[in-house]
């Protein structure tokens, strides 16, 4: 089990694991405690509003929608509409631009969003690591270690129903 000390926000990424309801959701939700945590996990606006996006364009079906409205439910929703936020956002993406990093505005307000609350981003995107250590904490997920034993040669789509929002199929890279 790995320990976060403090409060957690889940990226659209992590969200998108547990919706589907896997075995990868299940292990995330172990190894981090979602569940159990004394604070319950965080959720930007944005992050809701890309998964609802992500569902509508995959065409979930019923059960998939529905299981996404209870984990939400059963999250902390972050409005963007805050001062830290707001300024954390205008700093990231100067940060970003100066870098030169291709990083999406959405990302950059669930960024904003982690750091202004002071929570740990549960993300399994690698965009977010330029950020770690300097503008917030980050612990990175490997969706290959999820889903179960699988050979490091095998790409992900070989055990991956739907691609995550920011790893190909069409995405702007928003997430």
């Amino acid at each position: 089990m790995t320990e976060i000390e403090g409060p957690i926000l889940l990226d659209t990424t992590v969200l998108v694991l547990l919706a589907r309801g896997k075995e990868a959701a299940r292990r995330v939700d172990e190894r981090y405690r979602l569940r159990t945590r004394p604070e319950k996990p965080f959720l930007s606006i944005v992050t809701l509003g890309e998964m609802l996006a992500f569902a509508r364009s995959r065409r979930w079906g019923d059960e998939k929608s529905r299981r996404l409205v209870e984990i939400a439910q059963e999250l902390v929703v972050v409005d963007i509409r805050h001062k830290p936020i707001l300024e954390g956002f205008a700093e990231v993406k100067t940060i970003a631009r100066e870098q030169g990093r291709g990083i999406g505005d959405n990302d950059l307000w669930i960024a904003a969003t982690a750091r202004a609350i002071g929570a740990c981003l549960l993300t399994t995107d690698r965009d977010f690591d330029f950020l770690d250590g300097k503008f917030l904490r980050r612990e990175w997920i490997d969706p290959r270690g999820l889903a179960g034993p699988t050979r490091v040669s095998e790409p992900l789509s070989a055990y991956q129903q739907d691609p995550l929002p920011g790893e190909g199929g069409g995405s702007t890279g928003s997430t």
